[in-house]
């Protein structure tokens, strides 16, 4: 039991660490450099945009690696962690999210092919067909993990509800991350198989941005203050 409890404060602490560290990658290569870099319908700005920043393009892909890494890490951590409550739902939310990662890897890689199609053109092939191919790639990229987003609600969606079915994790955070998971899920599920509610999708997804960032950073949170303490009874 001892042995047991040590290893679950362990694999709460690391999977917490590691949901930060994803947290501040997500906010530098998602929030600041793509969505300042990406103007999506014009292919030739993106391209110019992306050539006088290759530096901080590369640093985001950079960023993606990391959160893959940490992903990964998160994975491990919070199976070790929801086992002792319930260890099927906690293999299930395991491997659902490192379905998720990797989804999220074949992403990145698009990502990666943009960046080889800017390094290996040349000044006077800027305005041929390098626009459409890089915009192409980031757009795969998009897409992708759009498509991995589902599965990552859905492994919210699991965590929340092994959580919400022990008494040891506070009822309101559960139902955070089952909501932020929910949210996930649904968001990204109306983006890729009801484009045409794409305007109504966008004015849910801000109403929805709030839980959905709030649910499993929340929980990293409570892991790193109050789950290292945790014991099983």
């Amino acid at each position: 039991m001892t042995t047991n409890n040590n290893m679950q404060r362990k694999a709460a602490v690391i999977s917490a660490i590691a949901l930060l560290i994803m947290t501040l990658a997500a906010f530098f290569s998602q929030g600041y450099v793509h969505s300042s870099l990406v103007i999506n319908g014009d292919e030739v700005t993106t391209l110019e945009n992306i050539q006088a920043s290759q530096s901080l393009f590369r640093l985001e892909i950079l960023g993606w690696i990391i959160i893959l890494i940490t992903d990964l890490i998160v994975s491990w951590g919070f199976y070790v962690f929801l086992k002792p409550f319930h260890r099927e739902y906690a293999l299930l939310a395991g491997w659902l999210r490192l379905l998720y990662t990797a989804i999220l890897g074949i992403a990145v890689s698009q990502l990666v092919i943009a960046n080889s199609t800017l390094h290996e053109s040349v000044t006077g092939e800027a305005l041929g067909t390098i626009p459409q191919q890089v915009m192409r790639s980031i757009t795969a990229f998009e897409e992708i993990w759009s498509v991995g987003l589902i599965i990552f609600g859905i492994h919210l969606i699991t965590v929340g509800l092994v959580a919400m079915n022990t008494k040891k994790i506070p009822k309101v955070l559960s139902f955070l991350v089952i909501l932020a998971g929910f949210s996930y899920s649904l968001i990204h599920f109306m983006y890729g198989f009801i484009p045409q509610l794409e305007g109504f999708t966008k004015i849910l997804e801000m109403i929805l941005i709030a839980p959905m960032f709030i649910g499993e950073l929340g929980f990293g949170i409570w892991l790193l203050v109050k789950g290292r303490k945790l014991t099983i009874d």
